[in-house]
C-alpha cells in the first residue's frame, strides 16, 4: 500500500470524503489518506494528526517525499488536539481503532467538532459503541459500508450532525441502520459469525458458577443473538 494505491478499506473511506473538504486525519500511520486525497485533487488541504513519534515521522516523510509539505501538516498530539480553531475544519476522518477508542477520541475531543460536518469513521470493532456516541451526541448516520480485506470484515460509518435525537431499534444501533437496508452477502457472514462466536460463550456460562455479574452477561448476549437471528432468518426464509 502506498499514497497512489491505498488498500481497499482506506480506498472506501476516501470514497465518502467531500471534494474540497478541509480533512483532518486522526492516527495518520504513513500519511497514506491524506497525500492520496490531495494526489487526486479531492482536498487542498488536511491535517495529518499522530500520537506517537514513530509514526508521526514516518508520516512527515511521506508527505515530504510526496512534495506535499504545503498541502498537509504532520503535528504531534493526541486525538483532536491536532485541530486548532483557524484550521476550519470540515471533515474528520479516524481510520483502523477499536471502536471504543474512536468514542473516547471524540469524547476528549469535543470542542474540537464545533464546526465539524462530517465524521468518517472506520472503526476495526465494537462499530456499535460509535453509534451509541452518534445518538447520545446528536449525529445522524447518513452512509454506511460494511467490506472485507485479507479476511477481515469492517464496516464504515459517515455521520452528519443533526438537530433532532435520533431515534434507532435495538436491531439498527447493533447491526447499522444504513447496513440493515440492503443485509449484504458480507453482512450476513460477519452477524453469522458473530451469532455463533456468542453461542459458545452462552454454552460455556452455563457450567460456570451463575454469579450477577454472569447471569447478567449471559442475558445480554441471549438478546444480542436473538437481534442477529431475527435478521437472518427473516433474510434467509
Amino acid at each position: 500500500m502506498n499514497a497512489q494505491q491505498l488498500s481497499h478499506r482506506l480506498t472506501r473511506v476516501a470514497h465518502h470524503v467531500p471534494k474540497g473538504a478541509v480533512v483532518a486525519d486522526i492516527g495518520s500511520d504513513h500519511a497514506y489518506l491524506p497525500c492520496h486525497l490531495v494526489l487526486n485533487g479531492v482536498v487542498d488541504k488536511v491535517i495529518a494528526g499522530e500520537v506517537v513519534k514513530g509514526p508521526f515521522e514516518s508520516a512527515q516523510k511521506q508527505v515530504q517525499q510526496e512534495g506535499l509539505t504545503a498541502q498537509i501538516d504532520v503535528r504531534l498530539a493526541s486525538g483532536l488536539d491536532v485541530i486548532l480553531p483557524e484550521d476550519s475544519i470540515s471533515t474528520v476522518t479516524i481510520a483502523g481503532m477499536g471502536g471504543p477508542l474512536i468514542c473516547s477520541i471524540l469524547v476528549q475531543g469535543k470542542k474540537q467538532l464545533v464546526g465539524v460536518e462530517r465524521l468518517i469513521l472506520q472503526p476495526n470493532v465494537h462499530a456499535k459503541s460509535i453509534r451509541d456516541w452518534a445518538v447520545a451526541n446528536n449525529w445522524g448516520i447518513v452512509e454506511e459500508e460494511i467490506l472485507k480485506e485479507n479476511e477481515k470484515i469492517y464496516e464504515i460509518l459517515v455521520l452528519q450532525k443533526v438537530e433532532a435525537t435520533v431515534l434507532w431499534t435495538p436491531q439498527q444501533m447493533l447491526m447499522g441502520p444504513e447496513l440493515l437496508k440492503e443485509k449484504t452477502a458480507i453482512f450476513q457472514e460477519k452477524w453469522t459469525r458473530e451469532s455463533d462466536q456468542w453461542k459458545k460463550i452462552v454454552a460455556l456460562m452455563e457450567s460456570t458458577a451463575q454469579t450477577k455479574e454472569i447471569i447478567e452477561k449471559k442475558q445480554g448476549l441471549i438478546e444480542k443473538i436473538q437481534l442477529v437471528e431475527e435478521v437472518l432468518q427473516r433474510e434467509n426464509s
